[in-house]
C-alpha cells in the first residue's frame, strides 16, 4: 500500500522564504518513496511524503517550525492510494 503524508503551513507574511528554506531543510528518520516540495500564495508551503505503508503506520513527519516563522498550527493529512476505476 502507498501512503501520502502532506504537510501544510502559512508562513508570517513576508516570510514564507524562510518557511521554505526551513521545510526544504528538514531531515526525515526514514526515507520516503518520494518527495515533493511546493509554495502557494499568502507564503503557503506544502510537503507531500510517499510511502511504501498502510495508513496506520508510524512514519516520520517534518514537525512544527520554531516559533514565530509560522502564522497558524500546520495542518497534516494522511491519505492511502487507491487504484484507478476502484
Amino acid at each position: 500500500m502507498t501512503v501520502a503524508l502532506m504537510w501544510e503551513a502559512r508562513a508570517v507574511a513576508g516570510r514564507g522564504e524562510e518557511l521554505l528554506a526551513w521545510a526544504r531543510a528538514q531531515e526525515l528518520a526514514g526515507r520516503p518513496v518520494r518527495r515533493e516540495t511546493f509554495r502557494a500564495p499568502q507564503d503557503r508551503v506544502l510537503v507531500i511524503t510517499w510511502w511504501d505503508a498502510g495508513l496506520d503506520a508510524d512514519l516520520p513527519e517534518l514537525p512544527e517550525p520554531h516559533g514565530g516563522l509560522v502564522s497558524r498550527a500546520v495542518h497534516r493529512w494522511r491519505f492511502e492510494a487507491v487504484p484507478d476505476g476502484a
